[in-house]
């Protein structure tokens, strides 16, 4: 008796184990399909930062600062995805208050300034 209420026990208690177990794994295409996504993101925000850097009040702010844009624009893959973002975002608010006409050139240079000096730094400390 005491063997029969063992077997029943284990064999209830091990599908509920199993049905747990897979409500917490992700499948692989789910996985997958994160990395395509994420990875996608990434090439966004480098595109964002090098567009911005690419610019002429950049390339002019750079030069008049002496800084190696060439040198900036290289390191822009190496950082974070957060960093990347945090800059993508930067960027895109700066170039969409220029075309606006809410930043001036003169402030677009300070903006250009500071993305390059966080990338300088971020690159350095790694």
């Amino acid at each position: 008796m005491f063997r029969a209420f063992v077997a029943l026990l284990l064999v209830t208690a091990f599908p509920a184990l199993s049905m747990a177990e897979t409500n917490h794994v992700v499948s692989q295409s789910d996985l997958q399909q994160q990395l395509v996504t994420a990875s996608q993101l990434r090439a966004q925000n480098i595109q964002k930062v090098e567009q911005f850097l690419s610019t002429d009040a950049a390339a002019q702010a750079m030069q008049s600062a002496h800084v190696n844009a060439q040198q900036v624009k290289n390191a822009v893959p190496s950082l974070s995805d957060q960093e990347l973002a945090q800059l993508a975002s930067r960027a895109n608010t700066a170039q969409s208050a220029f075309a606006a006409g809410s930043l001036g050139t003169r402030d677009i240079a300070i903006v250009v300034l500071g993305i390059v000096v966080i990338i300088l730094i971020i690159v350095v400390s790694h």
